[in-house]
């Protein structure tokens, strides 16, 4: 097996600024503390965290044949993310946003689309991409060429091959459902935020907002809920899992974080549930520090974050 996870899809150099206040009028100058370069993204950002835990990681995405894209290969080859499914696509940027993060932790974004929109699967890599237990899809909503029908195609040939699949999204607007449904059947995880998933369903609740996704295929939810954690639901009901009590910098890259944590703890056999408190701690040690690879360092640091850290009432 060349890889235990591979995780497809958005993949985002992020450049951070931290703490901003205020845009300078005119051409005037402010000063900031920090300034970060990152590999971001529900797929980019995903599969550098699944990395750092110890897993071995595929990337299947697409930049563009600029210094970007450069960047982000350069730095998964840093981790030692295998890259033979990026692609490079030419006279299209590298998919990138300015994050000015704020001191409350907000983070206003401007974002050029770019590459993401380009990047696709062929049917006749579908046995490499699916030779790990783990297909992660992240990103749905801002991957023009593959989102919809070529996703749940992507999804129904992991499922046929026994990967387990997780899946995330970003940025839901007018028409999202119509690309998500699809999906469904063959998710066994959806993890989204319970922001976007509210704004999917149109429902509140969150228990009624998974049994709207588990109606239409998906195996299990799980909710990520900011400062309240996430929300879990399987066959068996609906429960919380509370967020670790951290010094909260910047909560950019925290869902994917979230993602990498839970896929890392069912690949070394944990329960659902302890999985979920992995990912919890992941995304709470990202949290501490700037940018979407900030605070995790290995797999046993962050387990004992996990058994350490104080829990959010």
């Amino acid at each position: 097996m060349t890889h235990d996870v591979a995780c497809v899809g958005l993949m985002i150099l992020d450049v951070l600024g931290r703490p901003v206040e205020r845009i300078p009028d005119g051409g005037n100058v402010e000063f900031i503390d920090e300034i970060r370069l990152t590999v971001a993204g529900t797929a980019g950002g995903t599969v550098i965290d699944c990395a750092k835990l110890g897993l071995k990681a595929l990337a299947v995405g697409a930049v563009g044949d600029d210094e970007k894209g450069d960047f982000v290969l350069d730095t998964y080859g840093r981790f030692g993310i295998d890259t033979w499914a990026m692609r490079r696509v030419a006279d299209v940027p590298t998919s990138a946003t300015i994050l000015n993060v704020r001191p409350n932790g907000d983070r206003p974004a401007l974002h050029v689309r770019g590459a993401s929109d380009h990047m696709w699967v062929e049917d006749a890599d579908y046995d490499r991409v699916c030779a790990g237990r783990y297909v992660h899809m992240g990103g749905t909503g801002l991957l023009n060429r593959i989102d919809g029908a070529p996703t749940a195609a992507l999804l129904r040939a992991a499922k046929a091959r026994g990967c387990t699949t997780t899946f995330d999204l970003i940025a839901p607007g007018d028409g999202i459902l119509a690309l998500v449904e699809p999906c469904l059947p063959f998710i066994d995880y959806f993890m989204p935020s319970m922001e976007e998933a509210a704004e999917i369903s149109g429902r509140d609740d969150p228990a009624e907002i998974a049994a709207f996704f588990r109606d239409r295929g998906a195996t299990t939810c799980i909710f990520k809920w900011g400062e309240k954690g996430s929300f879990l639901a399987t066959p068996d009901g609906g429960r919380r899992i509370p967020a670790f009590k951290v010094a909260v910098t910047d909560t950019t890259g925290c869902g994917d974080a979230y993602c990498a944590g839970f896929i890392a703890g069912l690949a070394r056999g944990w329960d659902v549930e302890t999985a979920c408190r992995l990912g919890t701690a992941a995304s709470g040690l990202v949290a501490t520090g700037l940018g979407s690879d900030a605070g995790i360092v290995d797999f046993d640091r962050t387990v004992e974050m996990m058994a350490a850290a104080e829990t959010l009432p």
